[in-house]
């Protein structure tokens, strides 16, 4: 993997990382394919419609289903779903701090249950270097604790011993095996630390020591305030390499990201897009919509002329509503594609706004805007 740091805007980045397939352009949102598929999205649609450079897809619902025989046999996550472009896996980490009524954590690794169907599964640093090889994603994560957000100090030093002990088992594993399918992978190493300065500072010291092709800032957006993860933000890319892509994992709304880039992350994940759009909630260029609301039932404006993304129609906002009153599945459908093309509109134009030196103005601006229910 390759990064280009090609412009900044204060802290706020420009860059291009290339893989073997193919480039993407960050500031970038990578669209969530939790089992291999983004929730309601063809994979046309995809490309085609919202034109996703990257999409994420998830290493313990992989593992549990389909299974590592099935991915193998089929040649990676690449074959079995026919997303030919670049993909990332995140490491089980954060399923290891949500499941954590039916797990148990030790140096060695986590056992946990299946919420399938019950059954008994071990991870290990070196065990799911070995799962991410066999899914065979561009960019592979780490093995980490995801701590919650309200943790103590106490808890959050034993947690970040544990992910720091785990990264350097991680990081032997990658480099004493190969790719499956012939292509690279990359591995990025996640900092850790909860809310506490000190701890993100040693961590992304760490981190960075191991001098990674990039890396990823974790364990945020699990219930602290906001300004104290972009507080967090600041520290952590204070001290990770400039010439690395930054990824924030698991964040979040339109004003997270806008606020993050301001702040010199390149990177971004969240199911955000779709679970709310199957909910009715739209994201747009002027703020949030409810579409179940009967203001919209003759409101026959397209949904967002910003984030247009259907190639031969243009659904309006009464249509949209229709559907979600009667319950039609197509109405998850097109509000899903509706803020994935928003979240990818917002950060391509952030890049343009960075490029052109403006992207402060144009970010107070945006968050205006982005905060209000419409």
């Amino acid at each position: 993997m390759d990064y280009q740091l090609l412009h900044t805007d204060g802290a706020a980045r420009a860059g291009l990382i290339t893989t073997d397939h193919g480039q993407i352009h960050t500031p970038i949102f990578m669209p969530v394919g939790t089992v291999g598929s983004v929730k309601g999205v063809h994979l046309r649609e995809l490309k085609d419609d919202i034109n996703a450079e990257i999409i994420l897809g998830n290493t313990y619902h992989l593992y549990l289903r389909p299974g590592l025989d099935i991915l193998e046999r089929a040649g990676g996550l690449h074959k079995f779903n026919g997303f030919d472009r670049p993909m990332l896996t995140d490491s089980g980490g954060f399923q290891v701090f949500s499941l954590s009524g039916i797990r148990k954590l030790s140096e060695e690794g986590c056992e946990f249950r299946s919420h399938i169907d019950g059954s008994k599964h071990f991870f290990s640093p070196e065990r799911v270097m070995d799962i991410e090889r066999t899914i065979g994603a561009d960019i592979m994560m780490a093995f980490d604790e995801c701590p919650p957000g309200t943790a103590d100090y106490s808890y959050a030093r034993k947690s970040l011993d544990l992910t720091h002990g785990w990264m350097k088992r991680c990081w032997k594993r990658f480099n004493e095996t190969e790719p499956k399918y012939g292509y690279k992978q990359a591995l990025f190493p996640i900092v850790q630390g909860c809310v506490y300065k000190d701890l993100r500072q040693e961590s992304a010291r760490f981190m960075s020591d191991f001098g990674a092709e990039g890396y990823a800032i974790g364990g945020l957006a699990v219930g602290e305030p906001a300004e104290m993860m972009y507080e967090m933000i600041e520290v952590v890319n204070d001290i990770l390499p400039t010439d690395r892509p930054r990824y924030l994992m698991g964040v979040g709304t339109p004003i997270n990201i806008l606020e993050a880039i301001e702040r010199g992350v390149d990177m971004f994940d969240c199911v955000m897009p779709t679970r709310n759009g199957r909910n009715a909630c739209l994201f747009t260029a002027e703020g949030i919509i409810n579409m179940r609301n009967a203001k919209w039932a003759d409101c026959f404006e397209p949904i967002d002329p910003m984030a247009h993304c259907f190639a031969d129609v243009q659904y309006t906002k009464a249509y949209l509503h229709h559907l979600f009153k009667a319950k039609e599945l197509l109405a998850m459908q097109i509000a899903s594609i509706h803020n994935l093309a928003f979240y990818l509109w917002l950060v391509r134009e952030a890049r343009k706004q960075i490029m052109a030196n403006n992207f402060g103005p144009w970010k107070r601006d945006m968050v205006e805007k982005l905060g209000r229910k419409l």
